[in-house]
């Protein structure tokens, strides 16, 4: 839509023509707006629907709005059609056709009455205990662009919610639905399963949603900040959002359901062969406990539990689900039955190599001894009556019963000590004869 121009002394016949041109250009390019903003599909479906909240009270005012657009509309048709007469009296206009011309089209002689009820309901309502005003052609269009504007922004900002919300709340609603009928199939119901709860919630949100977006779209919609475009601004879906992602997380739990009904037998066989490998397990440290105590004094030996019934209870359990199809029920029982099995393997590995800790002790001084002593007979002093003693009394200790693994690490630390003096390099003599130097000292 146009504006007229500023008003100014009496206008020449040129300048009425070009105001008239432009006027009737205007006039088009109005008419065109109107007819369109009639034909809008948001408004028909604004006139036809159950309006409540912000939505009711926008359509209200913007009902009134284009009203009076149509209201100044005929007055500015009026006006237009009133001047073309004027002009057209005379090829030639008078001066005072020319008077009266610039007059109408640039003084306040267009007279535009309305209903009070219009009047009160539009954004920009006209002076109070008034219900005709006087404008100039120019001040006329402005209050037309604005109208227009405002009405129109409600138009499609309604038009564009209800273009986007329902639809997708209804694909939305209607995968919720084969997710009902799927997760009901694997025993995931309200009131026995979390997700199943979640299903009921979401479905009365979206109820909820529905109805309120077709009421009241404009409570759904966000205006563009700083846009002066009518309908500037973008569809709220951060509920539908959030009902979004929250079925999505109930059918990855329906899938990790559907997953288990697969796979539940050789994961209960998995569960099994792990708690069966623990008991053996504790079997066999409770048995080298026993050695232990026979064979190593002065040993702290920890104690071992006893195999982990409250598992077995749970694995029994698992597999009762099984049989009666109750997967909803088996999945997590399974996910927690897997992590505590593998502890519990886990806890009995480090109880065995506790208790059997003292007998590799023994194991690797017997090791070491052994090494030495071989080390001794590829230098030719094996039969040294000193390593001899030494050796014998380290081994006498580590192959008694029970074995102070203290005092046996002494003995073989006293025969490595002596194997290492003997096996030292030759020195010369202070005479300087060759020779071995005696390093065991007296009595040795």
């Amino acid at each position: 839509m146009g504006v007229a121009g500023p008003p100014g002394p009496v206008m020449d016949r040129d300048e009425v023509d070009r105001a008239l041109a432009r006027l009737g250009a205007e006039h088009e390019a109005i008419e065109t707006s109107l007819l369109a903003l009639q034909d809008h599909a948001g408004r028909r479906l604004l006139e036809g629907a159950e309006l409540t909240g912000t939505t009711k009270e926008r359509w209200t005012a913007a009902e009134a709005s284009i009203t009076l657009l149509w209201a100044y509309f005929d007055a500015y048709t009026d006006a237009l059609h009133s001047a073309r007469g004027i002009r057209s009296r005379r090829r030639w206009s008078s001066r005072e056709d020319l008077a009266e011309l610039t007059e109408l089209l640039r003084g306040e002689c267009v007279t535009v009455a309305g209903s009070a009820t219009a009047a009160a309901n539009a954004p920009e309502p006209a002076a109070p205990g008034r219900l005709s005003e006087q404008f100039t052609l120019a001040a006329l269009v402005d209050r037309m662009n604005g109208l227009y504007a405002s009405s129109l922004d409600m138009v499609v900002a309604a038009d564009a919610v209800w273009s986007a919300l329902p639809a997708r709340i209804d694909l939305l609603s209607a995968e919720l639905q084969r997710t009902r009928r799927l997760a009901h199939s694997v025993g995931v119901r309200p009131g026995e399963h979390p997700a199943g709860d979640d299903l009921e919630r979401i479905t009365r949100t979206l109820t909820s949603l529905r109805e309120r977006v077709i009421s009241d779209p404009l409570a759904f919609w966000q205006a563009a900040p700083g846009s002066s475009a009518p309908g500037g601004g973008r569809p709220d879906t951060t509920t539908y959002d959030r009902e979004a992602r929250a079925l999505e997380d109930v059918r990855r739990e329906i899938d990790a359901v559907l997953t288990v009904r697969q796979d539940a037998e050789a994961r209960l066989v998995r569960l099994r062969d792990v708690l069966s490998r623990a008991d053996r397990t504790l079997a066999e440290a409770r048995s080298a406990r026993g050695e232990v105590l026979a064979k190593i004094a002065a040993s702290e030996v920890p104690a071992v539990s006893g195999p982990p019934t409250a598992l077995q209870e749970q694995l029994a359990t698992a597999a009762e689900y099984r049989r009666h199809a109750q997967w909803h029920r088996l999945s997590p029982l399974l996910e927690s039955l897997e992590e505590k099995a593998e502890d519990e393997l886990l806890r009995a590995r480090e109880s065995l190599s506790a208790v059997t800790q003292p007998l590799a002790v023994r194991a690797e001084l017997r090791g070491r001894l052994d090494a030495y002593k071989a080390k001794v007979a590829r230098h030719g002093l094996a039969e040294d009556p000193f390593l001899v003693e030494r050796y014998d009394a380290a081994r006498r200790m580590l192959w008694s019963a029970p074995c102070d693994l203290r005092v046996a690490e002494q003995a073989v630390l006293r025969y490595q000590r002596a194997a290492a003096e003997l096996l030292s390099p030759r020195v010369p003599e202070q005479d300087g004869q060759s020779g071995l130097t005696d390093r065991r000292g007296p009595g040795a």
